[in-house]
């Protein structure tokens, strides 16, 4: 039993392994329950699918790329176990609602994660293909962690003060927007990649341009600013056909 359990940290390879332990254990107590405990669990088995899911697509971070699609290719078959029947796919109700669990989970303003599922998100009847599945999971896993890169942002914007100079807010959004529309970008995590371009100079450049244009000083709140910039990530997301 603990040779197995293991095998599956090194398979999984998670941020948290001793909580993946414990995790695994559990489970393992709890799917040792009797035949009243089957039963019950029989009537809840699609939500139990889907946390189960969820679970082991949070488990590595997506720039370990084997372990992250051996865990996204885990919640697939975790998802298309369907009772006593195996399904050709993943539901694409459940596929759908574990995209809105994994965006809940995180920052990403409201707005801005329901904008992104109806670009990512198959209708409720289909069945979800393993790339879709993949490609869906993964850019709501990058949102998440793009929205964490811009308030990090805003934090050097505003100097420590709360609100930052607007015309400097802007001046760096159109930067970032020209960083993402120079790559031709079609994979979610090369987004990251073209925010990484925005070094000191480039930025600095932009900045002291706004500060030497501007007339009146006026300033705009994080909310603001998050929320444009995350829109300019979602208006690069390629829709699923």
């Amino acid at each position: 039993m603990v040779r197995e359990a293991l095998l599956k940290v090194l398979e999984a390879r998670p941020e948290e392994p001793v909580s993946f332990l414990a995790d695994y254990f559990e489970r393992l107590v709890l799917g040792s329950s009797g035949a009243a405990g089957e039963a019950a669990a029989e009537l809840s088995a699609p939500m139990q699918r889907l946390s189960r899911a969820l679970w082991y697509v949070r488990l590595a971070h997506h720039s370990h790329r084997t372990a992250f699609n051996n865990n996204i290719s885990t919640a697939y078959e975790v998802l298309g176990a369907g009772g006593r029947r195996r399904r050709l796919g993943v539901d694409g109700r459940l596929y759908s609602e574990l995209l809105r669990r994994i965006c809940q989970h995180g920052d990403a303003p409201q707005e801005v994660a329901a904008a992104l599922l109806q670009r990512v998100q198959c209708r409720d009847h289909e069945a979800v293909p393993f790339d879709v599945f993949r490609y869906g999971v993964l850019t709501c896993f990058v949102l998440l962690e793009f929205v964490t890169k811009a308030r990090m942002l805003y934090d050097v914007l505003d100097n420590g003060t709360g609100v930052a100079d607007k015309s400097v807010c802007q001046a760096v959004l159109c930067t970032l927007e020209e960083a993402l529309g120079a790559s031709g970008l079609s994979v979610p995590v090369r987004y990251l990649e073209a925010g990484s371009r925005l070094g000191p100079d480039c930025l600095a450049l932009a900045m002291d341009r706004a500060l030497q244009e501007r007339k009146l000083s006026t300033t705009m709140s994080r909310e603001e600013f998050l929320k444009k910039a995350t829109a300019l990530f979602v208006a690069k997301v390629k829709p699923v056909e």
